[in-house]
């Protein structure tokens, strides 16, 4: 999972799993590992919103009952800080969705049954 959250190859640790923002690569340059298997869909945008959400509703609520900003001050910041977490995390997410089926051996990554 480690591997998968920093966008390297989850065989070997040194290859990009991507290649762009998203689109994974459909074999590790380094070790040949085919990657193209992966089924990631909705899952790391379903817990992209989870985490962010799960961050930014206590923050919410502790910036606006300490300090008091304006609306429109909390409205800027926070949607800029939510925007910017969600770009960070998305592909580092997938990239553990990717891990996690690799190490599972899910959706033919693993030897033919």
């Amino acid at each position: 999972m480690l591997r998968g959250f920093r966008r390297c190859c989850p065989n070997c640790g040194r290859g990009q799993l991507f290649d762009g923002y998203l689109k994974v690569n459909k074999t590790c340059a380094v070790c040949g590992q085919e990657l193209y298997h992966h089924r990631a869909d909705d899952g790391p945008a379903y817990l992209t919103i989870l985490i962010v959400g799960h961050l930014m509703a206590p923050l919410i609520h502790i910036v606006f009952t300490q300090f008091r900003p304006d609306p429109w001050v909390m409205a800027t910041g926070f949607t800029i800080f939510c925007v910017a977490l969600s770009l960070y995390l998305l592909p580092r997410l997938k990239g553990v969705v990717v891990a996690i089926q690799w190490a599972r051996r899910m959706h033919g990554f693993g030897a033919p049954a």
